[in-house]
Order: structure tokens, then C-alpha cells, then sequence
């Protein structure tokens, strides 16, 4: 199970710090209003994102005995696992000066994130097979990878909100470039395990 929740921190703290529609929603709300308004958006993958999981193991799951096919999926998710990475490791400071002014809420973010690809394609990728292969091990891991990552995709993204608030420099200095380099290279990591899961599928190893 400790794999699990290593995994899920990783790849929760990837996805909450990585720069993308969601997160400049959630520094744009803050910057406009309140560390409050930013909160909001941050939680806005609690509402959208529970049918995507539901979808995604049922689909994986009628494919459980095709191994080709979980063989294809699993290196389509060591090769978004190495875009991310590849996008951490040459991550540049965030940009704070945003020229939108409509308001924003909840229901944006809400927005925002049900009609982005990255959830779709995380889950069906990685995420899902993960959710299945703890699954195997017991109910309870994959309970704990999936409570991991999201108490971490979202307390990262209400960390920046909170800096975001207080202070801008830490946001634009080298301590976000180093934790999302850092980042990169786990997640480089864990490609290779995904990798390692479809040269088993197609039979290779």
C-alpha cells in the first residue's frame, strides 16, 4: 500500500503545481478578489472529476483480459507520465500579471475543469490502471492512492492560492522552479514503471 501512497503523493503534488488552465484560474481568482475565491476553484475537481473516475474503471475494466490493450494503455501512460515530466523539468516561474478581470467562481472552475482533456487522459492512462492494480492488492489501497492524490492535487493548488494572497515572490523565485524539477524526475520514475507494465502486457519480459 506504501507504493500507492507514494505514488498518489507524486503525481498529486505534479498535477496541483503544474501551470494549466485550472491552477491560472485559481491565481487569477485570488489575485482579483481573495485567497477565499481562489480556495474555491481549487476544489472544483471534487465535483468534476467523480464521474470521470466511474467512466474510466468501467471502460478498463471490460478490458481486463485484453492484454494488448492494457499493454497500449499502459505505455500511452508512460508516455504522458514522461510529457509531464518533460513539462516539470523545464518549468519557468509562474506568471502573475493577468489582464482578464471578469469575475470568477466555482462554478467556472467547475467549468474549467470538466472540459479539459488532462483529467480525461490522466485517468484512462494512469490513473485508472493504478485504481485497478491496487484494486488487486485490496479495496483499501486503492481507497488511499486515490484519497492521497486529490488531498494533494488540491492542497497544493490551495497552497498557491494562499501564496498567491500573501506573496508573490515565492511563487515567481527558485523554490517553485526546484520542487517542480524535483517533481519531474519522480515522475520520470514512474513512467518507467508504466513502461515496465507494458513490455509485461505484450509478453516482452
Amino acid at each position: 500500500m506504501i507504493d500507492y501512497l507514494l505514488s498518489g503523493t507524486v503525481l498529486g503534488l505534479s498535477a496541483g503545481l503544474a501551470p494549466g488552465p485550472l491552477l491560472t484560474l485559481v491565481l487569477v481568482e485570488t489575485l482579483q478578489h481573495d485567497w477565499r475565491a481562489g480556495i474555491k476553484v481549487a476544489c472544483a475537481p471534487l465535483l468534476t472529476d467523480l464521474p470521470i473516475i466511474l467512466v474510466t474503471l468501467f471502460v478498463l475494466a471490460q478490458l481486463s483480459r485484453v492484454n494488448i490493450v492494457l499493454g497500449m494503455i499502459s505505455l500511452a501512460g508512460a508516455l504522458l507520465l514522461l510529457f509531464m515530466a518533460c513539462k516539470s523539468l523545464r518549468s519557468s516561474r509562474i506568471s502573475l500579471d493577468q489582464q482578464n478581470r471578469q469575475a470568477r467562481s466555482l462554478s467556472k472552475g467547475v467549468f474549467v475543469n470538466f472540459l479539459s482533456p488532462h483529467p480525461y487522459l490522466f485517468w484512462l492512462t494512469v490513473g485508472g490502471p493504478l485504481v485497478m492494480k491496487a484494486w488487486m492488492q485490496s479495496s483499501f489501497s486503492a481507497l488511499a492512492f486515490i484519497g492521497t492524490f486529490y488531498f494533494f492535487l488540491i492542497g497544493a493548488k490551495i497552497s498557491l492560492a494562499l501564496l498567491a494572497g500573501r506573496s508573490k515572490i515565492l511563487l515567481a523565485g527558485r523554490l517553485y522552479l526546484f520542487v517542480m524539477r524535483f517533481l519531474g524526475l519522480l515522475l520520470g520514475g514512474l513512467a518507467l514503471i508504466l513502461f515496465r507494465d507494458a513490455l509485461r502486457f505484450f509478453d516482452l519480459i
